[in-house]
């Protein structure tokens, strides 16, 4: 996996792994900290809801290409909250579950680690400029994010 190509600042503040992806899936996984939780002491909805859209726009932009990315938007996101988790790890997994040319479409799930499903949802994503090709478009990671 190309680590570097996920290059997503916000989930990296969050602390998010990346353990697996390929096209069409990919699994996360979050070791929480106090600071994932809400007042009452659980993963705040707001963390789940970000590894959802994360999980599920990812699983329709893998990328075999040295040096390019796939971007996309996400069109619409249906979260359901199932369950919580006060320590420990969760793993998020999305699948790309069909699709055209611009537009995808995919389903993504939250675990802890003893199988608990904590949140599902749904989503759909349409592809930027040049990403509905799956070799993607050429990037310059410093044109990304750019130091101020």
């Amino acid at each position: 996996m190309s680590e570097s190509l996920i290059n997503n600042p916000f989930i990296d503040l969050l602390g998010v792994q990346h353990e697996h992806w390929e096209d069409g899936y990919i699994r996360t996984r979050l070791d929480l900290r106090p600071d994932h939780q809400n007042r009452s002491g659980v993963v705040h909805g707001g963390i789940l809801t970000t590894l959802l859209d994360h999980v599920g726009s990812f699983s329709g932009l893998y990328c075999t290409t040295p040096a390019h990315a796939r971007f996309c938007v996400t069109l619409s996101l249906t979260c359901n909250f199932v369950g919580q988790s006060r320590s420990g790890s969760i793993v998020a997994t999305g699948r790309r579950t069909a699709g055209g040319r611009n537009i995808y479409f995919a389903q993504s799930e939250i675990l802890d680690l003893n199988g608990s499903v904590l949140a599902t949802g749904t989503s759909v994503h349409r592809y930027r400029k040049g990403s509905e090709n799956p070799q993607g478009v050429p990037v310059n990671l410093s044109d990304l994010h750019p130091s101020s």
